[in-house]
C-alpha cells in the first residue's frame, strides 16, 4: 500500500507541486484562522490576547440576539442574496443565449469585452458613481430633473428604492463574468443536436427550449449551490460602499456583515463580532449540505458531494 502511494507520487509530481501553492493558501488563509472562533465565547482584550482573554462563554451570541437587530440583518442577506441568485442567472444565462445566436463575429466579441469591464471595476469607484448620479444637490438625475422643470427627488430617504439601486448594480457588475460562464458551457453543447433539430424544422426558440437550456441545467445546479453556501454572507464592499453610512435606508439595506462592521467600529467588541462571523459559517455550511442533499435525491450527477 505505501509502495503504491509513493509510486503515485513520483508519478504525478509535476502535478502536485503545481497544486501546492493552492494547498497552501487554504491552509494558511482559510484553515489556520480557524482557531480565531475561540473569541467568540471570550471577552477579548489586547493584553490577554486571544487565549488569554476572560471565557465568557456564549455572552457574545445574547448581545446579538437581544436587541433583535440580527434578526433584521439575516433576513435582509437572505432575501438580497436570494434575489441576486435568481435573477442575475436567470438574466446570465438570456445574455449568453441572446449572444450565442447572434449572427456577428466581431459584434459578439465586443460586446462580451464591454459587458466584462464592470466586473473589474472596484466598489467603492461604483459607489462614487451611485453619489454622483443619486446626490441630491450634485447628482445627475436631480440636475436633469431641473432642467426639465421637475421638482428634485432625495433618494437618500427612500429605503424601497435603494433595493432596487442595489439589484441594479449587483447586476450590472456581474453579468460579464456569469455570462462568459453559460457561454462556455453553451459552446459545450454537441452542435449534432443544433444541426438535426434545424433538418427536422425546429425555429431558434424552440432550440433554445429544447435543447440549450436542458444542457445548462447541470452548470446552474452547481453555480446556485456555490451561492447557496454563501446565502448568510452579504457582499460587505457593494452594500457599504452604495450605501455608505445613510442611516436613513438602513432597514431595507442592513446586512449582517455591515452590521457587525459598524457594531465593532462603535463598541469595539471583537467577541460579538467574531459570534456573528461564526453563526455565519455554521448556518452556510448548513444550508450548503442542505441543498446539496436535495439535489442528490433528484439526480446524484448533479451534486457537489
Amino acid at each position: 500500500m505505501k509502495t503504491s502511494f509513493f509510486k503515485k507520487l513520483m508519478k504525478y509530481k509535476l502535478l502536485l507541486l503545481m497544486l501546492l501553492p493552492a494547498v497552501l493558501y487554504f491552509i494558511v488563509f482559510n484553515y489556520l484562522p480557524m482557531a480565531g472562533i475561540i473569541v467568540a465565547f471570550k471577552r477579548f482584550d489586547y493584553r490577554g490576547g486571544i487565549f488569554g482573554s476572560p471565557w465568557i462563554g456564549f455572552e457574545n451570541f445574547k448581545f446579538l440576539f437581544i436587541n433583535g437587530d440580527i434578526f433584521r440583518v439575516a433576513k435582509n442577506t437572505v432575501l438580497y442574496n436570494a434575489g441576486f441568485i435568481i435573477i442575475n442567472n436567470t438574466l446570465q444565462i438570456a445574455v449568453a443565449i441572446m449572444l450565442t445566436e447572434l449572427a456577428g463575429k466581431y459584434f459578439k466579441k465586443i460586446t462580451q469585452t464591454v459587458m466584462f469591464l464592470p466586473y473589474f471595476i472596484s466598489w467603492v469607484v461604483v459607489g462614487a458613481f451611485v453619489y454622483n448620479i443619486f446626490s441630491y444637490e450634485y447628482g445627475f438625475l436631480n440636475n436633469l430633473l431641473k432642467t426639465l422643470s421637475i421638482e428634485p427627488v432625495n433618494v437618500y430617504d427612500k429605503p424601497v428604492v435603494w433595493v432596487f439601486i442595489i439589484f441594479f448594480f449587483s447586476f450590472w457588475k456581474s453579468i460579464g463574468y456569469g455570462t462568459v460562464m453559460y457561454l462556455a458551457a453553451i459552446a459545450g453543447i454537441d452542435r449534432e443536436m443544433y444541426e438535426a433539430a434545424d433538418i427536422d424544422g425546429c425555429n431558434i426558440f424552440q432550440r433554445i427550449l429544447h435543447i440549450t437550456l436542458p444542457s445548462l441545467i447541470p452548470t446552474v445546479i452547481i453555480l446556485v449551490l456555490l451561492s447557496i453556501g454563501n446565502i448568510f454572507r452579504g457582499d460587505f464592499s457593494m452594500f457599504y460602499q452604495i450605501v455608505g453610512q445613510n442611516s436613513l435606508v438602513y432597514s431595507h439595506t442592513d446586512v449582517i456583515d455591515t452590521f457587525v462592521t459598524r457594531s465593532l467600529m462603535e463598541t469595539r467588541e471583537f467577541g460579538m463580532t467574531s459570534a456573528a462571523g461564526l453563526i455565519q459559517s455554521v448556518l452556510c455550511f448548513l444550508i450548503i449540505n442542505l441543498a446539496n442533499l436535495a439535489v442528490r435525491k433528484y439526480d446524484k450527477g448533479y451534486a457537489l458531494y
